[in-house]
């Protein structure tokens, strides 16, 4: 997994998931990996089905007709310590790690894969929550390699 400094966000706060999705698909653009409309595309998939995984995270991504926005395979990572509101407001669906991805034909897989493998444990989840700055949090997620 290729991480790089300049696609992670520390201590972010966000008044909703909308938000939240909109910072992780400006990161992917700033950094050439999607046009502008993935990040429409990524708000539109999380009405379909919720990107909200569990464990206190979300991986925000756009939809299958959003590939073509795709210019190459990216993953950004906002870290929101407050937690952000992914379900509604009487569950406990909380995300206080966030991945965006982009993925050119299936390599966004692999990313998911990996990243779900890290985060299946909670504590793993808390590290990220926790780091202080973004060497650390790339630190944690190359471990998975």
């Amino acid at each position: 997994m290729d991480l790089q400094p300049e696609m992670i966000l520390l201590d972010q706060s966000f008044a909703d998931k909308e938000e939240a999705i909109r910072a992780c698909g400006r990161l992917l653009v700033e950094n050439g990996c999607v046009d502008e409309a993935y990040i429409e595309a990524m708000i539109e998939r999380n009405q379909l089905v919720s990107t909200y995984m569990g464990n206190f995270i979300a991986i925000p991504h756009g939809t299958d007709e959003a590939k073509r926005f795709v210019k190459k395979s990216g993953i950004s990572i906002v870290q929101a310590p407050n937690g952000v509101q992914f379900g509604n407001d009487d569950t406990e669906d909380v995300a206080m790690v966030l991945f965006g991805i982009a993925g050119v034909e299936n390599e966004h897989l692999d990313l998911l894969q990996k990243i779900a493998i890290f985060c299946s444990d909670v504590e793993n989840v808390v590290k990220l929550a926790d780091a202080q700055t973004k060497e650390e949090i790339i630190g944690y997620l190359q471990e998975v390699e």
